[in-house]
Formats: C-alpha cells, sequence, structure tokens
C-alpha cells in the first residue's frame, strides 16, 4: 500500500511539473535581425545606440514577463528586440531575452532605469531630435520611435498625437525591415 502512495506522489509531483512547464511555453519567432536597418550615418552616437537597445530590451522583459507571455506582448517584445538589434547587434540585453524567449523562458522582470512612462517621454524627445536632423534613415527611426512611445504609454499625449497625425500623414508603419528583412541576396538592386 505503501509503495501504492509513493508511485502516486510521484505521479502527481511530475504531472504539476509538466503543467508548469506547459503553462510558460508558448511560441516566439526571434526578430531576424542579419545586419543592422540603420547605417552609420544615422543620428545616433553608438553609446546611445547600446543605451537605447538596452532600455527597449528590459521593457520588453518586463512586459512579457507581467503579461505572461500574451500574444500582445510577444509581438510587442519582437517589435522592440528588432529594434534593439537593428540599434546594437550585440546588445547584451537584447540577445538574452531572445534567448531566453526562444527556449520558452519566461524572463524575470528585471531594474530598469525608465518606467514605460519615462521610457515614452524619452523615446519622443530622441524622435524629434532625429527628426530635426533630417534625412531618410532619421525620419523612419524617428517615427519608429514614437509609434513605440505611443504603445507603450498611452496617455503620453505628445506620443499619441504625433504617432495618429505620422499615420494620417505616410500611413501605417511597415516593421517588415526591421523585424523580418529579406536576406541581402533578395534585396533589389
Amino acid at each position: 500500500m505503501k509503495a501504492h502512495w509513493q508511485v502516486a506522489a510521484v505521479l502527481v509531483l511530475a504531472g504539476g511539473f509538466l503543467q508548469a512547464e506547459e503553462a510558460n511555453g508558448f511560441e516566439w519567432e526571434a526578430p531576424k535581425v542579419m545586419m543592422s536597418h540603420f547605417s552609420r550615418e544615422i543620428g545616433m552616437l553608438d553609446s546611445e545606440r547600446e543605451e537605447y537597445a538596452g532600455h527597449l530590451a528590459g521593457y520588453a522583459g518586463n512586459r512579457v514577463a507581467a503579461a505572461h507571455a500574451s500574444p500582445d506582448s510577444l509581438e510587442e517584445a519582437r517589435r522592440l528586440l528588432a529594434m534593439a538589434l537593428h540599434l546594437s547587434p550585440r546588445n547584451r540585453k537584447a540577445l538574452v531575452l531572445s534567448f531566453q524567449l526562444s527556449k520558452g523562458v519566461l524572463p524575470e522582470p528585471v531594474a530598469v532605469d525608465f518606467g514605460p512612462s519615462a521610457l515614452a517621454k524619452l523615446l519622443v524627445s530622441r524622435a524629434q531630435l532625429l527628426k530635426s536632423q533630417g534625412g531618410e534613415e532619421n525620419l523612419e527611426l524617428s517615427r519608429m520611435f514614437v509609434q513605440m512611445a505611443a504603445h507603450m504609454d498611452p496617455r503620453n499625449e505628445d506620443a499619441v498625437y504625433h504617432s495618429e497625425v505620422d499615420r494620417l500623414e505616410h500611413g501605417e508603419i511597415d516593421w517588415t525591415p526591421i523585424t523580418d528583412p529579406k536576406p541581402v541576396a533578395e534585396i533589389e538592386p
């Protein structure tokens, strides 16, 4: 009789462990970043690119953790990590988070320098500076930063206003070059 209880206890524990594993399991399609979408001519120093990449990855990880890897949080994290890796392809936080998500590991919340509201303000401010510098790449990155900011903090009226005006004037942002760029061999000359 004692053996039956031991077997039953082992099965219950194993079942609970497998159920916990399944609860943490989710599908993650890592962004495809072969080379940076942005050239060296973009209006940001390398140190700034690295800093912003870290902030975006930290926010993405915390968002996924708080939402328990909901599909919306994973989609947002994919864009944020893609942007982080295009800004700084070897950013530690972005690479680690992408690897964890690819293994179905729910990231642990981490302390960040900026909460969503402060990060949104930072992105809007940087977007305005990029826009004032002009150039196609700067304008594209500016639009993306503003849209990210509006989604991070929908109460940030500046971010929402600029994002909506930009959408009305230029249409929706195509994130494909950031999240799923064509291989170099497929790019038309």
